[in-house]
C-alpha cells in the first residue's frame, strides 16, 4: 500500500499560497472622522443675485417706512388728560332761573375744576326739582353739586348715601355738615339763603374746600329763594 502522506504534502506544496496585494493606505470610509468635508461652493453669478435680494427687500422696507412716518407725525397720540365738554356752567344757570325759582350757583373755578355737565332735573320721580353740575377737580377726582329748595330728610339721606354726620367743615366763612361712608365718598352739606347744596363725590377734603368755597360766593351774590321753585320746567 502507497503512503498517502506523501501524495497529501505533495499537493500542499504545490498549492501557492495567496497573499492579498499590498496598495498602501486603505482609504477612510466616508462618514468617518477623517473623511475630508466638502465645502459647498456658489458661483459668484448666483451669489451676485442672492445679495441683490436682500437689498432689495432692506430698500422696499426703508421705502415703506418712509411713506408711512408722515402720516404718523401728522395724527400725534391723544393727550393724556382725555377729551373735556365745555360746558358754560353760567349760561345754563342763567337758562334754569325762572324754572328754578332762585338763581342756581355758577361757581367760579376757574381752570383749576373742570365741569363736565350742568343741567336742571325737573325732579319727576323724587318730587325735588335739583340744580346739578358735575366737576373733575385737578387731581383727577369728581365731586357732584346739587342745589334745591325742596329738600327734605328722605331725599337728603338719598343724596349723601346714607352717610353719618362726621362733624363740621369750615368753607367760604360757612359752616358745612360733613357726612362721610367711610368708603372713600363723602358730602359737604349747606343750608343757606332758602336752598341746600351738596357736594359729593371721592375728592380729597382740600378739593371739596377749594369748591364749596368758591360756592358760597356764587350763593352770596345770588338774592335768597323766595319763590317755589316749579317741579315741571316751562316749555
Amino acid at each position: 500500500m502507497g503512503d498517502y502522506r506523501s501524495v497529501s504534502e505533495t499537493q500542499d506544496k504545490s498549492t501557492p499560497e495567496t497573499q492579498p496585494a499590498s496598495t498602501g493606505t486603505p482609504a477612510p470610509a466616508a462618514g468617518t472622522p477623517d473623511a475630508p468635508v466638502v465645502k459647498p461652493v456658489i458661483r459668484a453669478a448666483a451669489a451676485k443675485r442672492a445679495n441683490a435680494s436682500v437689498i432689495g427687500m432692506i430698500i422696499a422696507l426703508l421705502v415703506s417706512v418712509a411713506a408711512f412716518l408722515p402720516i404718523v407725525l401728522m395724527n400725534p397720540s391723544p393727550k393724556t388728560d382725555g377729551y373735556r365738554p365745555n360746558v358754560d356752567v353760567s349760561a345754563v344757570a342763567r337758562n334754569a332761573a325762572d324754572v328754578a325759582g332762585f338763581t342756581p350757583v355758577a361757581p367760579a373755578t376757574g381752570d383749576t375744576f373742570s365741569p363736565n355737565y350742568a343741567r336742571w332735573e325737573s325732579g319727576t320721580g323724587s318730587g325735588v326739582a335739583t340744580w346739578e353740575v358735575g366737576y373733575l377737580t385737578p387731581k383727577e377726582s369728581f365731586i357732584g353739586l346739587v342745589q334745591t329748595a325742596q329738600a327734605n330728610p328722605t331725599w337728603l339721606l338719598q343724596q349723601t348715601k346714607s352717610a353719618p354726620v362726621t362733624g363740621n367743615r369750615n368753607a367760604g366763612g360757612l359752616d358745612w355738615e360733613l357726612r362721610d361712608t367711610g368708603k372713600g365718598e363723602k358730602s359737604m352739606v349747606l343750608n343757606h339763603k332758602g336752598t341746600t347744596v351738596i357736594l359729593t363725590g371721592t375728592a380729597q377734603l382740600d378739593e371739596f374746600a377749594v369748591l364749596a368755597d368758591a360756592v358760597v360766593k356764587s350763593l352770596e351774590s345770588n338774592p335768597a329763594a323766595t319763590v317755589s321753585p316749579s317741579a315741571t320746567p316751562s316749555p
